[in-house]
């Protein structure tokens, strides 16, 4: 399964516009077209930056929907009154684990990283084998997915809490985790951010 995922820097006074843009009109569109599986919407009102995922059944469905949603995505960095260019990605689904579905109030962490491309494997064993199991022990998991983009050894790790209370108390312990990746799989860390999770459809099953 496949992931594309639209970053935009949005004015934070419209962050319900583009919530409710995204719910009413981008959902609505694109749960129709072939192979799209769901969408989740994640959003940092203090600084504007959201995030628009969608997930799809195959590679060739996610590339036939690009055209498909230009239009839809030119009309959302108007209403948000967005600066500058989206970032879109395209990613595999590694790993999708869930405790639970997510209820009001869930926030995300989410953590961009990058691997020399020839330990990306070895990268996504460890963290299956090895981070995985005391990320669903962290104080109000809910779910874990992992995206990767193998030939630039791109990826992003995103944990959902039930609440933003849990998601700050479990800070010093992702960071540990963290730099056990980058002590014992060669992970670089990018960028680290912590978003509400405005919009969970996502719809992708277990992976592990």
């Amino acid at each position: 399964m496949y992931a594309r995922s639209t970053t935009i820097m949005a004015d934070p006074a419209m962050a319900d516009r583009g919530i409710a843009f995204v719910r009413d009109q981008v959902w609505p569109m694109v749960r129709d077209m072939d192979g799209c599986l769901g969408l989740s919407l994640i959003v940092d009102r203090e600084t504007g930056r959201s995030i628009a995922t969608t997930s799809w059944d195959s590679e060739e469905t996610l590339r036939a929907s690009a055209e498909m949603v230009r239009g839809i995505r030119a009309q959302g960095l108007e209403i948000t009154a967005a600066m500058g260019e989206p970032a879109v990605e395209e990613w595999e689904i590694a790993s999708m684990h869930r405790a639970h579905h997510t209820g009001s109030g869930a926030c995300v962490r989410a953590a961009w990283s990058r691997v020399p491309a020839q330990y990306v494997d070895r990268a996504l064993a460890f963290y299956k084998d090895e981070l995985l199991p005391h990320i669903e022990q962290l104080e109000g998991f809910v779910s874990a997915s992992l995206l990767i983009d193998r030939p630039s050894g791109r990826s992003v790790l995103s944990t959902a809490y039930e609440s933003r209370e849990a998601m700050e108390r479990t800070r010093d312990q992702a960071d540990y985790l963290r730099a056990r990746s980058t002590q014992e799989a060669n992970v670089e860390f990018l960028d680290v951010g912590e978003f509400e999770l405005a919009i969970a459809h996502l719809h992708v099953p277990e992976l592990v």
